[in-house]
């Protein structure tokens, strides 16, 4: 009795083991920085910053085109009050005397061929 006690906890013991050497193979690839989860990570972190790079001259250059903008449109807004100068004094002119219509030229067609001149 006290043998097949002794064979079944051995045999435990090496199977326990196996179970270990599987575990602490498989926790190697799974942390490997290559192709495992470590991997993984290092490509997100490396794709994170890419994006935050891209981001700031992302927020950069839209910054610059707001103060763009900006100008431009202080400027419209200048040109257009000096439109509505213009037009308020046109109100002060004199009317241009007013002109006879142009008579419009009437073209009369001579129809030559085959006749002899007159």
């Amino acid at each position: 009795m006290d043998l097949i006690s002794d064979m079944l906890l051995v045999s435990g013991a090496f199977g326990a083991g196996f179970y270990c050497l599987v575990l602490a193979r498989r926790l190697r690839r799974f942390t490997d920085l290559e192709q495992g989860v470590g991997g993984a990570v290092a490509v997100l972190s490396a794709q994170v910053d890419d994006l935050t790079k891209t981001l700031n001259r992302a927020q950069a250059t839209a910054k610059g085109s707001v103060e763009t903008l900006a100008e431009v449109s202080q400027r419209a807004e200048a040109a257009a009050q000096r439109l509505e100068l213009l037009v308020a004094s046109m109100h002060d002119l004199p009317e241009p005397a007013r002109q006879a219509p142009a008579q419009t030229p009437v073209f009369a067609r001579r129809d030559t061929v085959g006749r002899a001149p007159q």
